[in-house]
Protein backbone atom coordinates (compact mmCIF):
# COMPACT_ATOMS: atom_id res chain seq x y z
CA UNK A 1 0.00 0.00 0.00
CA UNK A 2 1.30 3.38 -0.64
CA UNK A 3 1.58 6.32 1.34
CA UNK A 4 -1.12 8.12 -0.98
CA UNK A 5 -3.53 5.09 0.30
CA UNK A 6 -2.56 5.03 3.36
CA UNK A 7 -3.20 8.62 3.77
CA UNK A 8 -6.76 8.29 1.85
CA UNK A 9 -8.23 4.89 4.31
CA UNK A 10 -7.23 7.08 7.86
CA UNK A 11 -8.30 10.70 6.67
CA UNK A 12 -11.46 9.25 7.33
CA UNK A 13 -10.95 8.59 10.84
CA UNK A 14 -9.46 11.91 11.39
CA UNK A 15 -12.73 12.98 10.33
CA UNK A 16 -14.83 11.24 12.85
CA UNK A 17 -12.14 12.29 14.92
CA UNK A 18 -12.25 16.23 14.43
CA UNK A 19 -15.94 15.99 14.06
CA UNK A 20 -16.10 13.89 17.56
CA UNK A 21 -15.18 16.92 19.02
CA UNK A 22 -17.34 19.47 17.56
CA UNK A 23 -20.29 16.86 18.48
CA UNK A 24 -19.56 17.41 22.21
CA UNK A 25 -19.14 20.85 22.22
CA UNK A 26 -22.71 20.69 20.22
CA UNK A 27 -24.47 18.70 23.04
CA UNK A 28 -22.15 20.30 25.75
CA UNK A 29 -23.42 23.61 24.91
CA UNK A 30 -27.33 23.35 24.61
CA UNK A 31 -27.09 20.92 28.03
CA UNK A 32 -25.74 23.11 29.92
CA UNK A 33 -28.88 25.23 30.50
CA UNK A 34 -30.93 22.28 31.61
CA UNK A 35 -28.47 21.93 34.78
CA UNK A 36 -28.01 25.70 35.80
CA UNK A 37 -31.00 26.85 35.81
CA UNK A 38 -30.98 27.17 40.21
CA UNK A 39 -27.69 28.92 39.37
CA UNK A 40 -29.49 31.43 36.93
CA UNK A 41 -32.55 31.87 38.55
CA UNK A 42 -30.57 33.77 42.09
CA UNK A 43 -30.28 36.76 38.80
CA UNK A 44 -33.01 35.95 36.16
CA UNK A 45 -35.38 35.22 38.27
CA UNK A 46 -38.25 34.17 35.33
CA UNK A 47 -35.93 30.94 35.23
CA UNK A 48 -37.12 30.16 38.96
CA UNK A 49 -40.79 29.53 36.86
CA UNK A 50 -40.69 25.91 35.24
CA UNK A 51 -43.35 26.61 32.82
CA UNK A 52 -41.43 29.79 31.76
CA UNK A 53 -38.29 27.75 31.73
CA UNK A 54 -39.95 25.06 29.67
CA UNK A 55 -40.89 28.01 27.03
CA UNK A 56 -37.23 28.67 26.67
CA UNK A 57 -35.90 25.00 26.27
CA UNK A 58 -38.84 24.18 23.54
CA UNK A 59 -37.68 27.40 21.78
CA UNK A 60 -34.50 25.86 20.71
CA UNK A 61 -36.02 23.00 19.52
CA UNK A 62 -39.38 24.68 17.68
CA UNK A 63 -36.51 27.04 16.16
CA UNK A 64 -34.13 24.12 15.83
CA UNK A 65 -36.65 22.06 13.74
CA UNK A 66 -37.69 24.80 11.69
CA UNK A 67 -34.35 25.20 10.51
CA UNK A 68 -33.06 21.50 9.90
CA UNK A 69 -34.51 20.92 6.50
CA UNK A 70 -33.19 24.22 4.83
CA UNK A 71 -29.92 22.65 7.10
CA UNK A 72 -30.13 19.72 5.29
CA UNK A 73 -30.83 21.28 1.34
CA UNK A 74 -28.12 23.49 2.01
CA UNK A 75 -25.56 20.45 3.14
CA UNK A 76 -26.45 19.07 -0.14
CA UNK A 77 -25.58 21.69 -2.36
CA UNK A 78 -22.58 23.54 -0.54
CA UNK A 79 -19.09 22.79 0.46
CA UNK A 80 -20.14 21.11 4.36
CA UNK A 81 -16.76 22.06 6.00
CA UNK A 82 -17.42 25.75 5.59
CA UNK A 83 -21.12 25.14 6.58
CA UNK A 84 -19.97 22.60 9.91
CA UNK A 85 -16.90 25.86 11.17
CA UNK A 86 -19.42 28.65 10.42
CA UNK A 87 -22.01 26.93 12.32
CA UNK A 88 -19.60 25.74 14.87
CA UNK A 89 -18.11 29.02 15.48
CA UNK A 90 -22.20 31.31 15.45
CA UNK A 91 -23.19 28.80 18.07
CA UNK A 92 -19.60 28.93 20.45
CA UNK A 93 -20.59 33.00 19.92
CA UNK A 94 -23.83 32.63 21.00
CA UNK A 95 -22.88 30.52 24.51
CA UNK A 96 -20.33 33.46 25.08
CA UNK A 97 -22.93 36.04 24.92
CA UNK A 98 -25.22 34.03 27.19
CA UNK A 99 -22.55 34.52 30.15
CA UNK A 100 -23.53 38.29 29.62
CA UNK A 101 -27.59 37.93 29.55
CA UNK A 102 -29.50 39.81 32.60
CA UNK A 103 -33.02 39.02 31.44
CA UNK A 104 -35.31 35.92 30.95
CA UNK A 105 -35.80 37.55 27.10
CA UNK A 106 -32.24 37.77 26.24
CA UNK A 107 -31.80 34.27 27.71
CA UNK A 108 -35.09 33.38 25.44
CA UNK A 109 -33.82 34.89 22.03
CA UNK A 110 -30.05 33.92 22.55
CA UNK A 111 -31.53 30.17 22.86
CA UNK A 112 -33.27 30.19 19.71
CA UNK A 113 -30.37 31.55 18.24
CA UNK A 114 -28.60 28.73 19.50
CA UNK A 115 -31.07 26.55 17.88
CA UNK A 116 -30.14 28.04 14.41
CA UNK A 117 -27.07 27.80 14.68
CA UNK A 118 -26.60 24.19 15.55
CA UNK A 119 -29.14 23.48 13.38
CA UNK A 120 -26.58 23.45 10.56
CA UNK A 121 -24.21 20.78 12.08
CA UNK A 122 -25.76 17.33 12.06
CA UNK A 123 -27.29 16.81 8.14
CA UNK A 124 -23.55 18.19 7.19
CA UNK A 125 -21.58 16.16 9.69
CA UNK A 126 -23.65 12.77 9.21
CA UNK A 127 -23.51 12.76 5.47
CA UNK A 128 -20.20 14.39 5.01
CA UNK A 129 -19.24 10.82 7.64
CA UNK A 130 -21.85 9.19 5.06
CA UNK A 131 -19.28 9.89 2.11
CA UNK A 132 -15.78 9.08 3.82
CA UNK A 133 -17.25 5.22 4.68
CA UNK A 134 -19.19 3.61 2.48
CA UNK A 135 -18.58 0.36 2.99
CA UNK A 136 -18.56 -2.09 6.15
CA UNK A 137 -18.00 0.15 8.60
CA UNK A 138 -20.50 3.24 8.39
CA UNK A 139 -22.45 2.34 11.53
CA UNK A 140 -19.34 2.03 13.47
CA UNK A 141 -18.21 5.39 12.29
CA UNK A 142 -21.61 7.15 12.78
CA UNK A 143 -21.56 5.33 16.48
CA UNK A 144 -18.06 6.59 17.28
CA UNK A 145 -19.28 10.00 16.21
CA UNK A 146 -22.41 9.75 18.28
CA UNK A 147 -21.00 9.23 21.22
CA UNK A 148 -18.93 12.97 21.16
CA UNK A 149 -22.78 13.83 21.58
CA UNK A 150 -23.34 11.71 24.53
CA UNK A 151 -20.13 12.98 25.97
CA UNK A 152 -20.99 16.26 25.65
CA UNK A 153 -24.55 15.61 27.07
CA UNK A 154 -22.53 14.27 30.44
CA UNK A 155 -19.83 17.51 30.33
CA UNK A 156 -22.97 19.59 29.98
CA UNK A 157 -24.40 17.64 33.37
CA UNK A 158 -21.57 19.28 35.28
CA UNK A 159 -23.00 22.76 34.92
CA UNK A 160 -24.78 23.29 38.13
CA UNK A 161 -21.11 21.92 39.15
CA UNK A 162 -19.28 24.17 37.43
CA UNK A 163 -21.22 27.23 38.64
CA UNK A 164 -21.34 26.18 42.48
CA UNK A 165 -17.53 26.50 41.95
CA UNK A 166 -17.26 29.68 39.70
CA UNK A 167 -20.10 31.66 37.63
CA UNK A 168 -22.38 30.38 35.70
CA UNK A 169 -21.74 33.76 33.91
CA UNK A 170 -17.43 32.52 33.06
CA UNK A 171 -18.60 28.96 32.41
CA UNK A 172 -20.78 30.44 29.12
CA UNK A 173 -17.69 32.41 28.63
CA UNK A 174 -15.33 29.92 28.27
CA UNK A 175 -17.10 26.80 27.00
CA UNK A 176 -17.70 29.91 24.20
CA UNK A 177 -14.37 30.95 23.86
CA UNK A 178 -13.46 26.89 23.24
CA UNK A 179 -15.46 26.74 20.80
CA UNK A 180 -14.62 30.09 19.05
CA UNK A 181 -10.80 28.40 18.95
CA UNK A 182 -11.57 25.37 17.63
CA UNK A 183 -13.54 26.27 14.60
CA UNK A 184 -10.05 27.63 13.48
CA UNK A 185 -8.44 23.82 14.09
CA UNK A 186 -11.32 22.69 11.48
CA UNK A 187 -10.37 25.64 8.93
CA UNK A 188 -6.94 23.82 8.98
CA UNK A 189 -7.44 20.05 9.14
CA UNK A 190 -11.42 19.33 8.03
CA UNK A 191 -11.52 18.76 4.41
CA UNK A 192 -14.96 17.97 1.84
CA UNK A 193 -15.40 15.03 -0.11
CA UNK A 194 -18.42 14.56 -2.20
CA UNK A 195 -19.87 11.33 -3.52
CA UNK A 196 -20.75 12.63 -7.03
CA UNK A 197 -20.91 16.50 -7.83
CA UNK A 198 -24.34 17.95 -7.07
CA UNK A 199 -23.47 21.71 -7.57
CA UNK A 200 -24.09 23.68 -10.73
CA UNK A 201 -20.88 23.38 -12.97
CA UNK A 202 -18.67 26.42 -12.65
CA UNK A 203 -18.56 27.10 -16.03
CA UNK A 204 -22.33 26.89 -16.16
CA UNK A 205 -22.38 29.29 -13.30
CA UNK A 206 -19.83 31.86 -14.94
CA UNK A 207 -21.67 32.08 -18.27
CA UNK A 208 -25.47 31.35 -17.10
CA UNK A 209 -27.74 34.16 -15.64
CA UNK A 210 -28.33 34.20 -12.01
CA UNK A 211 -32.14 33.57 -12.57
CA UNK A 212 -31.37 30.58 -14.67
CA UNK A 213 -28.97 28.83 -11.72
CA UNK A 214 -31.39 29.71 -9.24
CA UNK A 215 -34.28 27.98 -11.22
CA UNK A 216 -32.17 25.15 -11.58
CA UNK A 217 -31.02 24.82 -8.32
CA UNK A 218 -35.00 25.05 -6.82
CA UNK A 219 -36.61 22.57 -9.18
CA UNK A 220 -33.30 19.84 -7.99
CA UNK A 221 -34.35 20.82 -4.35
CA UNK A 222 -37.99 20.07 -5.52
CA UNK A 223 -37.02 16.90 -6.95
CA UNK A 224 -34.97 15.24 -4.04
CA UNK A 225 -38.25 15.93 -2.04
CA UNK A 226 -40.53 14.68 -3.91
CA UNK A 227 -38.40 11.37 -4.30
CA UNK A 228 -38.56 11.78 -0.36
CA UNK A 229 -41.69 11.93 0.00
CA UNK A 230 -42.99 9.58 -2.19
CA UNK A 231 -40.93 7.05 -0.55
CA UNK A 232 -42.63 5.02 2.30
CA UNK A 233 -39.36 3.25 3.67
CA UNK A 234 -38.65 6.91 4.11
CA UNK A 235 -41.86 7.85 5.74
CA UNK A 236 -41.28 5.02 8.25
CA UNK A 237 -37.47 5.98 8.81
CA UNK A 238 -39.20 9.28 9.79
CA UNK A 239 -41.58 7.75 12.32
CA UNK A 240 -39.69 5.65 14.41
CA UNK A 241 -36.83 8.92 14.40
CA UNK A 242 -39.51 10.74 15.68
CA UNK A 243 -41.26 8.64 18.03
CA UNK A 244 -37.67 8.24 19.40
CA UNK A 245 -37.04 12.10 19.56
CA UNK A 246 -39.63 12.13 22.25
CA UNK A 247 -38.39 10.49 25.09
CA UNK A 248 -34.55 11.43 23.40
CA UNK A 249 -35.38 15.03 24.56
CA UNK A 250 -37.34 14.57 27.94
CA UNK A 251 -34.00 12.58 29.35
CA UNK A 252 -31.90 15.82 28.06
CA UNK A 253 -34.33 18.63 29.26
CA UNK A 254 -35.69 17.23 32.21
CA UNK A 255 -34.85 14.17 33.73
CA UNK A 256 -32.46 16.06 36.07
CA UNK A 257 -35.61 18.27 37.17
CA UNK A 258 -37.36 14.50 37.42
CA UNK A 259 -34.61 13.22 39.48
CA UNK A 260 -34.48 15.95 42.06
CA UNK A 261 -38.32 16.42 42.55
CA UNK A 262 -38.68 12.39 42.50
CA UNK A 263 -35.98 11.19 44.52
CA UNK A 264 -35.39 14.47 46.70
CA UNK A 265 -31.67 15.31 45.85
CA UNK A 266 -30.61 18.62 44.83
CA UNK A 267 -29.34 19.14 40.86
CA UNK A 268 -26.14 19.45 41.50
CA UNK A 269 -26.18 15.59 42.35
CA UNK A 270 -29.50 15.08 39.89
CA UNK A 271 -27.70 16.46 37.15
CA UNK A 272 -24.94 14.41 36.73
CA UNK A 273 -27.04 11.13 37.21
CA UNK A 274 -29.40 11.89 35.12
CA UNK A 275 -26.81 12.73 32.37
CA UNK A 276 -23.71 10.17 32.85
CA UNK A 277 -26.00 7.77 33.17
CA UNK A 278 -27.71 7.69 29.96
CA UNK A 279 -24.32 9.32 28.42
CA UNK A 280 -21.84 6.42 30.04
CA UNK A 281 -24.73 3.69 29.11
CA UNK A 282 -25.47 5.22 25.21
CA UNK A 283 -21.48 5.37 24.67
CA UNK A 284 -21.36 1.49 24.97
CA UNK A 285 -24.47 1.37 23.00
CA UNK A 286 -22.74 2.54 19.86
CA UNK A 287 -19.36 0.63 20.61
CA UNK A 288 -21.48 -2.79 20.44
CA UNK A 289 -23.98 -1.45 18.41
CA UNK A 290 -22.20 -0.59 15.58
CA UNK A 291 -19.88 -3.18 14.79
CA UNK A 292 -22.81 -5.97 15.45
CA UNK A 293 -24.85 -3.92 12.65
CA UNK A 294 -21.99 -3.77 10.43
CA UNK A 295 -21.37 -7.68 10.17
CA UNK A 296 -24.84 -8.68 10.95
CA UNK A 297 -25.68 -6.61 7.65
CA UNK A 298 -22.56 -8.19 5.61
CA UNK A 299 -25.33 -11.40 6.39
CA UNK A 300 -28.67 -10.17 6.10
CA UNK A 301 -29.18 -6.80 4.46
CA UNK A 302 -31.78 -6.25 7.56
CA UNK A 303 -28.72 -6.51 10.05
CA UNK A 304 -29.02 -2.60 11.03
CA UNK A 305 -32.56 -2.61 11.59
CA UNK A 306 -32.96 -5.58 13.50
CA UNK A 307 -29.97 -3.83 15.38
CA UNK A 308 -31.93 -0.82 16.01
CA UNK A 309 -35.19 -2.45 17.18
CA UNK A 310 -33.15 -4.36 19.83
CA UNK A 311 -32.31 -1.05 20.95
CA UNK A 312 -35.92 0.28 20.67
CA UNK A 313 -37.28 -2.66 22.82
CA UNK A 314 -34.85 -2.04 25.37
CA UNK A 315 -36.18 1.82 25.55
CA UNK A 316 -39.48 1.05 26.28
CA UNK A 317 -39.06 0.17 29.95
CA UNK A 318 -36.94 1.73 30.92
CA UNK A 319 -39.12 4.69 30.41
CA UNK A 320 -41.62 3.30 33.06
CA UNK A 321 -39.06 2.82 35.37
CA UNK A 322 -37.98 6.55 34.90
CA UNK A 323 -41.49 7.83 35.62
CA UNK A 324 -42.41 6.19 38.65
CA UNK A 325 -39.22 4.92 40.00
CA UNK A 326 -38.79 6.20 43.66
CA UNK A 327 -34.87 5.13 44.71
CA UNK A 328 -31.47 6.14 43.02
CA UNK A 329 -31.08 2.78 42.59
CA UNK A 330 -33.64 2.10 40.01
CA UNK A 331 -33.14 5.52 38.49
CA UNK A 332 -29.04 4.84 37.83
CA UNK A 333 -30.77 1.25 36.37
CA UNK A 334 -33.09 2.86 34.67
CA UNK A 335 -30.76 5.22 33.10
CA UNK A 336 -28.54 2.68 32.11
CA UNK A 337 -30.44 0.51 30.43
CA UNK A 338 -32.30 3.45 28.14
CA UNK A 339 -29.18 4.78 27.03
CA UNK A 340 -27.73 1.43 25.69
CA UNK A 341 -30.72 0.93 24.06
CA UNK A 342 -30.83 4.21 22.71
CA UNK A 343 -27.06 3.96 21.41
CA UNK A 344 -28.58 0.80 19.57
CA UNK A 345 -31.09 3.10 17.67
CA UNK A 346 -28.60 6.19 17.98
CA UNK A 347 -25.76 4.28 15.84
CA UNK A 348 -27.72 2.95 13.13
CA UNK A 349 -30.34 5.98 12.09
CA UNK A 350 -27.93 7.31 9.40
CA UNK A 351 -26.82 3.74 8.04
CA UNK A 352 -29.98 2.63 7.78
CA UNK A 353 -31.23 5.82 5.82
CA UNK A 354 -27.72 5.28 3.49
CA UNK A 355 -29.86 1.64 2.46
CA UNK A 356 -33.07 4.05 1.26
CA UNK A 357 -32.34 7.19 0.33
CA UNK A 358 -29.57 8.28 -2.14
CA UNK A 359 -26.22 10.41 -1.57
CA UNK A 360 -27.24 13.61 -3.02
CA UNK A 361 -30.72 13.69 -0.71
CA UNK A 362 -29.18 12.40 2.58
CA UNK A 363 -28.46 15.70 4.26
CA UNK A 364 -32.61 17.12 3.31
CA UNK A 365 -33.39 13.48 4.31
CA UNK A 366 -32.30 13.89 7.29
CA UNK A 367 -32.86 17.92 7.96
CA UNK A 368 -36.45 16.43 7.53
CA UNK A 369 -36.14 13.80 10.01
CA UNK A 370 -34.77 16.63 12.85
CA UNK A 371 -37.69 18.69 12.10
CA UNK A 372 -40.16 16.06 12.88
CA UNK A 373 -38.50 14.83 15.77
CA UNK A 374 -37.91 18.24 16.97
CA UNK A 375 -41.33 19.49 16.43
CA UNK A 376 -42.78 16.45 19.02
CA UNK A 377 -39.93 16.41 20.97
CA UNK A 378 -40.62 20.65 21.52
CA UNK A 379 -44.57 19.64 22.16
CA UNK A 380 -43.37 17.40 24.76
CA UNK A 381 -40.87 19.37 26.03
CA UNK A 382 -43.91 22.05 26.86
CA UNK A 383 -45.96 19.28 28.39
CA UNK A 384 -43.77 18.00 30.42
CA UNK A 385 -42.66 21.44 32.15
CA UNK A 386 -46.52 21.62 32.63
CA UNK A 387 -46.69 18.37 34.55
CA UNK A 388 -43.43 19.43 36.35
CA UNK A 389 -45.22 22.18 37.92
CA UNK A 390 -48.04 19.69 39.04
CA UNK A 391 -45.58 16.91 40.02
CA UNK A 392 -46.76 15.08 37.34
CA UNK A 393 -44.30 14.28 35.04
CA UNK A 394 -43.48 11.08 36.02
CA UNK A 395 -46.58 10.02 34.10
CA UNK A 396 -45.53 11.78 30.55
CA UNK A 397 -42.62 9.60 30.36
CA UNK A 398 -44.25 6.63 31.17
CA UNK A 399 -46.91 7.24 28.32
CA UNK A 400 -43.64 7.32 25.59
CA UNK A 401 -43.40 3.61 25.83
CA UNK A 402 -46.87 3.68 23.82
CA UNK A 403 -44.97 5.76 20.91
CA UNK A 404 -41.93 3.47 20.85
CA UNK A 405 -44.46 0.14 20.44
CA UNK A 406 -45.61 1.62 16.90
CA UNK A 407 -42.44 2.74 15.87
CA UNK A 408 -41.03 -0.97 16.52
CA UNK A 409 -43.41 -2.43 14.88
CA UNK A 410 -43.23 0.04 11.80
CA UNK A 411 -39.72 -0.59 11.38
CA UNK A 412 -39.76 -4.35 11.44
CA UNK A 413 -42.93 -5.04 9.21
CA UNK A 414 -42.19 -2.02 6.38
CA UNK A 415 -38.46 -2.07 6.05
CA UNK A 416 -37.12 -4.34 3.77
CA UNK A 417 -33.83 -3.08 1.99
CA UNK A 418 -32.26 -4.20 -1.29
CA UNK A 419 -28.79 -2.74 -0.49
CA UNK A 420 -26.24 -1.53 2.00
CA UNK A 421 -25.63 1.80 0.47
CA UNK A 422 -28.08 3.56 -2.15
CA UNK A 423 -25.91 5.37 -4.50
Amino acid sequence: MTTENRRSSFYPWVVVGLLWVVALLNYMDRQMLSTMRDAMAFDITDLENKVMFGKIMAAFMWIYGFMSPISGIVADRVNRKWLIVCSLAVWSGVTLAMGYATTYEQVYWLRAAMGVSEALYIPAALSLIADYFTGKQLSFAIGIHMTGLYMGQAIGGFGAFVAEKVSWQSTFHWFGIIGIVYAFVLIFFLHEKRASSFETPKEVKEKAPLGKVLRENMRAVGSSLGMLLANIAFWTILFFFASCSVPGWATKNWLPTLFADSLGIDMVTAGPIATITIAFASFIGVMVGGPMADRWAQKNLRGRIYTSSIGLAMMIPSLVMMGFGTSVGAAVGAGLFFGLGYGLFDTNNMPILCQFVPSRSRGTAYGIMNMSGLFIGALATDLLGTLAQEGNMGLGFAFMAGALLLALAAQLLILRPKTLNME
